[in-house]
């Protein structure tokens, strides 16, 4: 029996190797060390502010306990986890203490790994969150930058639904676009770091607290947390803190996928709207000329990759008891790993967002081509008195024939509509920058409307990050 398992007097027989390796989380959970120090301070602070620990034992493992988290930080720790025998950080740092100094044999007074896993994990999760957060602010940045830049130039795209060409939009406006999804992005990691602190469930012990008078105020208030939780038993097992986090980096990098898809697509001759520079780009073994998107696309599948992973969490505590759980060790790992690798591909294409240049000749060139100012000629006639669906067809009908002759729409167009529905002229936009400057709402691609909300939105996130 390992000295360093945290149970084992009720049994007879020494565990299986096998099974305990089986059952070991140390892999997964090394990047909670820093973590579960803070907790096993705060947990001395409830044992001193209880009376049931000493000053001196105190001092004694605090001090110990600042020495260790040294360790972690210079890396130094890891090899001690290791080799120590332990079956998960908490057990490893439990170890170390008690290497330490005597009074490490009464770190874990009055506390369970059931209440030290849950607190560690939500200090986790609104580390990490504050670190998404800041990820997702400077893409916002970053795009801010390009739309600003763009709308100086007035750049035209042809916008697209279902892949065809669709309406003239400035490439300012689609920047926004992306920009307000990461936003909202933004405002979920926020939300999720202030949640994750709302209740501490240190003290909370096994599931239903301790006869030991911890207090659980004084070591709720020395981690951060609003308040202590209510109810020892939903503390121990609720992960809600641990899902919001990965879900957090989930949909931030949908996000990030979605703009990688349109990346990938546009970086191809046959688009030609924007490059990506050598410095983000790969090349092929065998095909000297290729120039790879990889970033993108390996954005694209991690986000994937992590909304498979994040169904697969929540599927872990689907069918489990109010109680605590091993299984919720599978579900730790999941998060820790979902976490981990959002943060990596985020920071990923943050970096490889830097290095993509538009063609605003191409676009602007292609703005209007294939009919896309057909929708602003319909809208001329209703606005002269015509039905919508009267004016849907004659314009499908002008786009026909245009199409048969091998042009666009123009004023020829224009005039024979005008006499068909008995009309004395009829004047739309038949260029990309006409019917840009044509749009009136409010949130449309007019220049006006785009640079009020891309200033609003740099308010925004000055006032938020």
């Amino acid at each position: 029996m390992s000295a360093n398992l945290q149970w084992g007097g009720r049994f007879q027989a020494a565990p299986d190797p096998a099974l305990i390796a089986f059952g070991s989380s140390l892999a997964d959970d090394l990047v909670l060390a820093p973590f579960d120090v803070q907790c096993s301070r705060a947990h001395v602070q409830g044992l001193r502010g209880g009376k049931i620990l000493l000053q001196a034992q105190a001092d004694d493992l605090l001090t110990a306990l600042d020495r260790i988290a040294a360790e972690i930080e210079s890396g130094e720790f890891s090899a001690f986890a290791w080799n120590c025998g332990a079956e998960d950080i908490h057990g490893a740092i439990d170890a170390r203490v008690r290497e330490l100094t005597p009074a490490g044999e009464q770190l874990h007074t009055g506390r369970s790994r059931n209440d030290q896993v849950a607190t560690t994990l939500l200090l986790y999760a609104a580390e990490r969150a504050e670190n998404g957060k800041a990820l997702v602010a400077r893409i916002i940045g970053r795009l801010l930058d390009y739309a600003e830049n763009e709308l100086k130039a007035e750049t035209l795209i042809a916008g697209t639904t279902h892949w065809q060409p669709a309406q003239p939009v400035l490439l300012a406006f689609y920047l926004g676009a992306i920009a307000e999804a990461f936003n909202r992005d933004m405002h979920r990691f926020s939300e999720t770091a202030n949640k994750a602190m709302e209740a501490c469930p240190l003290g909370s012990g096994a599931l239903a607290g301790s006869t030991l008078p911890l207090d659980r105020k004084v070591a709720c208030a020395s981690l951060g947390f609003r308040e202590p939780t209510r109810n020892a038993l939903d503390a121990i097992g609720n992960r809600d803190g641990a899902l919001d986090v990965a879900h957090a980096f989930v949909r931030a990098l949908v996000d990030a996928a979605r703009m990688s898809e349109e990346l990938v697509i546009w970086f191809t001759p046959a688009f030609g709207y924007a490059r990506l520079g050598d410095t983000a780009s790969t090349g092929s073994s065998l095909m000297p000329q290729k120039r790879n998107p990889d970033p993108f696309e390996l954005v694209r599948a991690t986000a994937a990759d992590l909304s498979a992973r994040y169904a697969g969490a929540v599927s872990s505590i689907a069918t489990l008891g109010f109680s605590y759980h091993r299984d919720l060790q599978v579900t730790k790992a999941i998060i820790i790993a979902i976490v981990e690798r959002g943060m990596a591909a985020l920071g990923a294409f943050e970096s490889a967002l830097s290095h993509v240049t538009f063609e605003r000749e191409r676009m602007n060139a292609l703005a209007d081509a294939n009919f896309t100012v057909a929708t602003d000629v319909a809208d001329a006639l209703i606005a002269n008195g015509v039905s919508a669906r009267e004016a849907h067809a004659a314009v499908g009908a002008a786009v026909t024939r245009a199409e048969e002759e091998g042009r666009g729409l123009d004023s020829t167009d224009l005039a024979r509509m005008a006499e068909e529905a008995q009309l004395s002229g009829l004047e739309a936009p038949l260029t990309a920058q006409a019917s840009v400057r044509a749009k009136k709402t409010f949130g449309s691609t007019h220049p006006e409307e785009v640079a009020r909300a891309l200033g609003t939105l740099r308010r925004e996130l000055e006032a938020t990050s």
